[in-house]
């Protein structure tokens, strides 16, 4: 299958060129590097040593014996990806070139405004492109499950049946986004809905959890080869902040109560469940929606499971909670469906204590590249519009 990748530079995406490319599909990708400029930007860096991509595409050839056809390209120019579409002429097309931190839209006006222009503006062009040049090919998008909020009822995949006034009726669950960015992902998905309504495009809006980790499964042992990991308040997700903090002795820190519950996944599963939407295509005109994680944690049960696993490493790391910068509900009911993913035959591979080991163990070998940069793990952007870090609770 010819599979293109947007966003292929970053964390998933270039994972997903390399697990895709091992499962025999000839694969594409478009990106600009604005995550390695937003990443800078916040003052920090990816733990891992990223290469220049003629250095990753060369040891992609050296390992894989075949190309990753590549085009630096801004997705908001819509010749561009007409034009690439058109060249490459994929049969799936799996969308991770958004811009995927809450905090970094929350930053200011300017942040705000860049959040729903790039990512709006970005799928636009791609459902569009579609719709000229190849609209047989399937639509992956990464969706995110903060699209749904904290709702006080269970969260089902996209879709569920109401009735009111003694009429039936199966609608989109609503969403209720926490950020500008969160928001940005609520127009995707109302976009794709209506282009698979209008021009019988497909799609799978996969909503993913929280996803962390170094790794995937048959990974080669080639520095030149490894994903990005970020660690900094806007980039680095929950599990691998607590990693680099453990690993260069900082205190773990939870936000406020630390009962804010969400749903997890490692990055290997990650890859497991996005090649499973894309070998399992949906119907003509049809969109559907994936609740991607594993479990469901809260972030105060992370940072013990993260203790715990350093400590068997010999670290010695504390907790400490500090005030959440962010608005948003600590303690909350929280039960999502996952059952479409599991139905294609999703098994999980490895729990999260043995995948935080792991991403431990890999992150000691770059302990000296988070320490440089560790003042990016404090965070001070606050979703009320100031700009101070949050102080330790007491």
């Amino acid at each position: 299958m010819r599979v293109l990748i947007a966003g292929v530079d970053g964390y998933l995406g270039w994972a997903l060129a390399q697990h895709l490319t091992m499962r025999g599909h000839e694969v594409a990708g478009i990106d600009l590097f604005l995550r390695r400029d937003w990443v800078a930007e916040m003052g920090s860096q990816s733990a891992t040593p990223i290469r220049r991509m003629t250095e990753r595409l060369a040891a992609f050839r050296e390992i894989y014996g075949r190309n990753l056809i590549f085009r630096k390209g801004d997705l908001r120019d819509y010749d561009c990806v007409l034009n690439f579409l058109k060249s490459f002429q994929p049969e799936a097309i799996v969308h991770l070139g958004e811009m995927p931190s809450a905090p970094y839209s929350m930053l200011d006006v300017h942040h705000a405004t860049f959040a729903q222009f790039n990512n709006i503006g970005g799928t636009l062009n791609l459902l569009f492109a579609m719709r000229d040049c190849c609209p047989e090919a399937h639509l992956v998008k990464l969706g995110t499950m903060g699209e749904y909020g904290t709702p006080n009822v269970d969260i089902p995949e996209g879709f569920f049946e109401i009735e009111y006034r003694g009429r039936k009726e199966r609608l989109p669950f609503p969403r209720q986004a926490g950020s500008w960015y969160h928001q940005s992902k609520v127009h995707d998905s109302n976009n794709i809905t209506m282009a698979c309504k209008f021009w019988k495009l497909c799609s799978t809006d996969v909503m993913q959890g929280v996803v962390f980790g170094t790794r995937i499964d048959k990974m080669p042992e080639d520095e030149r080869l490894l994903t990005r990991f970020d660690f900094d308040q806007c980039f680095g997700t929950v599990i691998n902040r607590y990693c680099a903090q453990a690993v260069v002795g900082k205190p773990l820190t939870p936000f406020g109560k630390g009962g804010q519950r969400r749903g997890f996944l490692p990055l290997r599963d990650s890859m497991q469940c996005l090649t499973l939407a894309v070998e399992n295509p949906p119907a003509k005109g049809e969109y559907r929606v994936f609740n991607q994680f594993e479990e469901l944690y809260n972030v105060s049960d992370l940072a013990e499971k993260v203790k715990k696993a350093a400590a068997d490493l010999g670290l010695q790391v504390s907790i400490r909670p500090i005030e959440n910068p962010r608005i948003e509900m600590e303690e909350h009911y929280y039960n999502p469906d996952h059952k479409h993913l599991l139905d294609l035959g999703y098994k999980p591979t490895h729990d999260i204590a043995q995948e935080i080991r792991i991403t431990l163990q890999d992150l000691l070998n770059y302990k000296d590249r988070i320490l440089v940069r560790e003042e990016a793990l404090d965070p001070d952007i606050r979703w009320d519009g100031s700009r101070r870090r949050s102080g330790y609770l007491a």
